[in-house]
């Protein structure tokens, strides 16, 4: 399954990238400019959805300064499938959140089941305040009572199975800095 070479890493041959590194960089750029404010607040918890979270997650880090614990919690849909089915928690919220701000990172806003999920799980856990940050949102439809996240790099994306940043293809490809495709696929 691979074909095309990028920066020593060998995509799908019939990969097509939506999104440059350069725009994701500047993406997350707006969102730690958003988030600034909110961490130094103080007392915030990033909690890193994983495992698309991950990149996101390190991707702010390295944008925000000040005093803030980071952590994270585990739910999945896919599975490595390219289709979501039931959430399945690996790692609840941690009981560090309880009486703080957590900041919940994750990659992609679909059909926002995921983050829902985790929004009300944050709260169960005892957190202050929840605020949510995803780095893409994708252009689909919702169910409705689904809320938007609250902080996005205002990148969008199209009705498609995307990888990288985050993302992955098959469990693969998550670490690539620009979003890709599949020509010819879609969800």
């Amino acid at each position: 399954m691979s074909g095309v070479k990028n920066n020593t890493v060998m995509l799908p041959t019939n990969a097509e990238q939506l999104l440059s590194s350069t725009a994701v960089e500047a993406g997350f750029d707006v969102l730690a400019r958003d988030l600034t404010p909110l961490v130094a607040a103080g007392d915030a918890v990033l909690l890193g959805v994983m495992n698309g979270g991950v990149v996101p997650l390190v991707r702010l880090i390295d944008r925000l300064s000040g005093d803030y614990a980071i952590s994270y919690c585990h739910v999945t849909r896919y599975r490595g499938r390219m289709s979501g089915g039931e959430l399945e928690w690996v790692r609840r919220p941690p009981d560090e959140i309880r009486g703080r701000h957590a900041i919940v990172v994750d990659d992609v806003f679909d059909a926002g089941l995921t983050l829902q999920a985790v929004r009300r799980a944050c709260h169960d856990a005892g957190a202050a305040r929840v605020t949510t940050a995803v780095a893409f949102v994708k252009d689909v439809p919702r169910a409705d009572g689904v809320d938007d996240p609250d902080f996005t790099t205002g990148l969008r994306l199209p009705d498609r199975y995307v990888f990288g940043c985050g993302m992955d293809l098959h469990d693969r490809w998550r670490q690539l800095r620009g979003i890709y495709a599949l020509r010819g696929e879609s969800d």
